[in-house]
């Protein structure tokens, strides 16, 4: 089935503390992409309080809809299809999310579309002014997510590695609170990172040199607490260079890797943790090394954002023929 002209999709994104609302036309045209932070709201809790995010979300939703309706200059009416995230993620965020989209669809008599919210993030390469053409390997790297999946073909993917404990983003979220830098802290460890020596404290690299390709981060989040505690005022710079030169160096070594041994020649980057500039380097110098070019959407996309979101709904329901019931509920723990 093609896009009609007219085929707007809306996507709706609450997996944890962004809420989002985006509009696509046929299945890669962005008319708009709205996100609302809760960065704010949680950072005195230093992490996300599900409730908290619930409520938010679900006070924020209903206005962002209507905004993006606006800022796309259509009607309701003129909807085609919705597609909301309904896993992995907290459950609470999820079900408004996911409740939300499906009343608007039912009021509307349009198709419903439940969407992984992994896909969501491999789909940020298709919204790219030049996405990749599978099959190729990608890195999903975020706050809740560290993995690397093989994408045979749009829809068909295999998972090749995964973290056995905590994702790279939680594990610098949890570093940053101990160096007193508030949630969300990996935009603030990057920059700080600039103005440190890498070299200061060699941190271990959990499971790099492992014969498969998951990944832990946990034992590095404790080898900094201990550290800390017996360097208290060791420089916070430094410490973020160091730590950040050992997220790297694991994500870099295993990604690259992991593309040559299943014989790819492009790598695709994803999730919060891609907009981090170390990373991005790294990535790119040792690619080219091993002739590998490696791809990252633009900042905007890199985060939890609905265009994603709606463009899986829309390459699903269009070139697949999917949909989801109306009864369709929550799944925290939802595998790609």
């Amino acid at each position: 089935m093609n896009a009609p002209e007219a085929f707007h999709t809306l996507g709706i994104e609450t997996s944890c503390d962004e809420t989002s609302v985006a509009i696509l036309r046929g299945e890669t045209e962005v008319l708009v992409n709205l996100v609302y932070s809760q960065a704010e709201v949680h950072a005195r809790y230093g992490g996300v309080v599900p409730e908290v995010a619930s409520r938010n979300h679900l006070g924020k939703l209903p206005y962002l809809v209507r905004q993006a309706l606006t800022e796309a200059e259509l009607e309701p009416r003129d909807l085609s299809l919705v597609g909301a995230t309904y896993g992995p993620g907290l459950v609470g965020p999820l079900l408004v999310g996911l409740s939300h989209g499906k009343g608007l669809a039912y009021g509307l008599s349009i198709p419903f579309l439940g969407v992984n919210h992994l896909e969501g993030h491999l789909f940020a390469d298709r919204l790219t002014e030049t996405p990749s053409e599978p099959p190729f390997m990608a890195l999903v790297v975020s706050g809740g997510h560290t993995s690397l999946i093989e994408v045979a073909a749009l829809g068909q993917y295999r998972t090749v590695g995964t973290t056995v404990d905590d994702a790279a983003g939680e594990a610098l979220d949890k570093i940053g609170k101990m160096i007193g830098i508030g949630y969300p802290a990996g935009a603030e460890i990057d920059r700080l990172a600039r103005e440190g020596d890498p070299t200061a404290v060699r941190f271990p690299r959990p499971m790099a040199s492992s014969a498969g390709f998951d990944f832990s981060f946990a034992g590095l989040k404790t080898s900094v607490l201990y550290y800390l505690k017996k360097n208290p005022h060791e420089r916070p710079r430094d410490i973020a260079a160091s730590v950040l030169a050992s997220v790297v160096e694991i994500l870099t070594k295993k990604s690259i890797e992991a593309t040559r041994r299943y014989r790819h020649d492009r790598l695709v980057v994803v999730g919060g943790v891609a907009a981090n500039t170390h990373l991005r380097e790294s990535l790119r110098a040792h690619g080219a090394k091993r002739g590998i070019s490696v791809a990252f959407p633009p900042i905007s996309l890199c985060t939890d954002n609905a265009a994603m979101i709606a463009a899986v709904a829309a390459f699903r329901h269009l070139k697949l023929g999917e949909l989801h019931p109306f009864s369709l509920t929550p799944d925290p723990s939802l595998a790609l």
